[in-house]
C-alpha cells in the first residue's frame, strides 16, 4: 500500500477532515509527551521544578523549531514533488532532508551544551530553579538528535499526506515517557533530571523505530535507504536551504520573542515563572491540537497549486478557517469554565491558582488571530513563499511580541497581565496580512517549486 495521498481530486472538506483528525490527534500526544514532565514535576518537586522545567523547554523548543523550519521545506518539496507527478526525485529529496536535519541537529547539540550557562544566565532563571534547568537542559540538549530525527521523518511523511504513522511514532515516545517520568521522578526520586531522562529516551526510542518501520515500508515510503541516497544532492540541497532559512527565522523568532517574554515575567518571581509557565504549556496544548488543521492543509494546497488547481487550493483554505473558528469556539469556552482546573493539573501550589485568572483574560485575546492563521499560514507555506513567512513572523515575533509585552508590561505598568496581553496580541500581525495577501491573489503569478525540480 502506498503511503503517498492524491489530494488534487475527491471532498475537500472530507479528506481536509479525515486527515487533519490524525495530525490533531497526533500533535496531541506531542504535547502531552512534554506536558507529562510538568504534571509530574510539578507534583513530585514543586514550584521551582516546574519552573525549571519551563525555562529549559523554551529553549529546547526555539531549537526544535529551527529544525523544524528546514524540515518543513523538505515537506513542502515532497508535497509539489508529488502534486506535480515526480516520483522519481522523491528518492533524492528524502534522503537530503534526512542528512541535513540529522546535521544540524548534531551542530545545535554541541551549541547547547556548550552555552547552556550563559542561556540560561541570560533568561534570568530564579536562582530557586536554576540548578534543577541546568540539569534538564543537559540531559535533553544531549538528545537533541533524536528530536531533530523525529520531527524530520513526520515531516517527511505528512508532505505525502500521511497522518497515521506519526501518530504511531508519538504514541510510542509518550507512552515510554509517561512511564519513565514515573519511575525517574517520582519512584526513584531523580527529580527534573529523571523527567529529563524519560524524554530524551522516549524520543531515542521513538525514532529508531521509525527509522526501523519506514526500512521495512521502504518501497511504499518511496526511500530505498542505499548508502549512496543518503548523499545530499547539491540541488536539493540549495533548494531546502532557500526555502527553509526563511522557515527556520520564522519558526525561531516566535520562539526567541518567547524567551524574551519569559524573560520579562521572571523579572517578577518565581511564582510568576511557573504561572507563565504552565499557561504557555496549557495554551501550547490547545494552539498544537489546532495546528493539526494547518499541517492537514499544507500537503493539500501544495499537491493543488504543484498540478495547477489553484481554485481547489483556495477551497482548501476557506474550509480550513471554518474548522479552525469551530475548534476556537471550543477553546475560548474550556478556557472561560475550566481554566483554573486545567492550571491546578500542573500544580499544588495556591499562589500558582490566583495567577490562573489573570493568564486566562489576557491570553484569550490571541485566540481570534490564531483561527485566521491556520489557513493563511498553511497556504503561504503550502506555496513555498518562505520569505513572506519570515517577514510575517518578525512582525509578529520580533516586533509585535517583544514590543507590545514591554509596553503593556513596563511602559504601562500592568505587570504579569501586561506580558501575556502583549504576547497574545501579537499573533493579529501575522494572521491579518497574511488573510489580506491570499485573499489579494498576487500569489497566482509566483513560479511553484516543482517547476524548479
Amino acid at each position: 500500500m502506498a503511503i503517498a495521498k492524491d489530494f488534487t481530486r475527491g471532498s475537500i472538506p472530507k479528506r481536509l477532515l479525515l486527515l487533519a483528525l490524525p495530525f490533531m490527534a497526533t500533535n496531541a500526544l506531542q504535547v502531552l509527551y512534554s506536558t507529562v514532565d510538568m504534571i509530574i514535576v510539578g507534583k513530585f518537586v514543586g514550584t521551582p521544578g516546574l519552573s525549571a522545567v519551563s525555562q529549559s523547554s523554551l529553549i529546547l523548543n526555539f531549537v526544535t523549531m529551527v529544525c523544524l523550519g528546514f524540515s518543513n521545506a523538505g515537506q513542502v518539496l515532497i508535497s509539489q514533488a508529488l502534486g506535480a507527478g515526480k516520483r522519481r526525485e522523491l528518492n533524492s529529496v528524502i534522503g537530503t532532508l534526512f542528512d541535513l536535519i540529522l546535521l544540524l541537529g548534531a551542530v545545535f547539540t554541541v551549541l547547547v551544551l556548550c552555552l547552556r550557562d550563559p542561556i540560561l544566565t541570560l533568561l534570568k532563571v530564579p536562582p530557586e530553579s536554576y540548578a534543577m534547568a541546568k540539569d534538564y537542559l543537559t540531559v535533553c540538549g544531549a538528545g537533541l538528535l533524536f528530536t531533530a530525527g523525529y520531527n524530520m521523518v513526520s515531516a517527511a511523511l505528512r508532505g505525502m499526506g500521511d497522518a497515521r504513522r506519526p501518530f504511531l511514532f508519538i504514541g510510542i515516545a509518550t507512552a515510554v515517557n509517561i512511564v519513565l517520568d514515573l519511575l525517574f521522578t517520582g519512584l526513584l526520586d531523580w527529580g527534573v533530571a529523571g523527567a529529563a531522562y524519560a524524554t530524551i529516551i522516549g524520543q531515542a526510542v521513538s525514532f529508531f523505530y521509525s527509522l526501523y518501520y519506514l526500512y521495512r515500508k521502504r518501497e511504499a515510503f518511496g526511500f530505498d535507504f542505499k548508502k549512496e541516497s543518503f548523499r545530499m544532492n547539491a540541488r536539493y540541497t540549495k533548494m531546502m536551504l532557500s526555502l527553509g532559512t526563511p522557515m527556520a527565522i520564522q519558526s525561531g523568532c516566535i520562539n526567541l520573542s518567547m524567551l524574551f517574554v519569559n524573560a520579562l515575567v521572571n523579572d517578577v518571581g518565581v511564582v510568576a515563572s511557573a504561572a507563565f509557565g504552565v499557561g504557555v504549556r496549557i495554551d501550547d496544548i490547545f494552539n498544537k491540537v489546532a495546528q493539526g488543521l494547518q499541517f492537514a492543509a499544507m500537503p493539500m494546497i501544495s499537491q493543488n497549486i504543484a498540478a495547477k488547481e489553484q481554485t481547489r487550493a483556495k477551497q482548501v483554505v476557506y474550509h480550513t478557517w471554518l474548522l479552525s473558528a469551530i475548534f476556537t469556539v471550543f477553546i475560548i469556552f474550556v478556557y472561560l469554565f475550566f481554566g483554573k482546573e486545567l492550571f491546578t493539573l500542573f500544580s499544588d501550589d495556591v499562589l500558582v491558582h490566583e495567577m490562573s485568572d489573570t493568564f486566562i483574560s489576557a491570553i484569550l485575546w490571541m485566540f481570534p488571530a490564531l483561527a485566521v492563521m491556520r489557513g493563511s499560514n498553511a497556504f503561504i507555506q503550502g506555496i513555498g513563499n518562505a520569505k513572506l513567512g519570515m517577514v510575517l513572523s518578525l512582525l509578529d515575533g520580533v516586533v509585535l511580541r517583544v514590543g507590545l509585552s514591554w509596553l503593556f508590561g513596563i511602559a504601562f505598568s500592568w505587570g504579569f497581565y501586561g506580558f501575556v496581553l502583549g504576547y497574545g496580541l501579537a499573533a493579529f500581525g501575522c494572521a491579518v496580512p497574511g488573510a489580506i495577501y491570499f485573499l489579494a491573489g498576487r500569489w497566482r503569478r509566483r513560479i511553484t517549486i516543482a517547476d524548479q525540480m
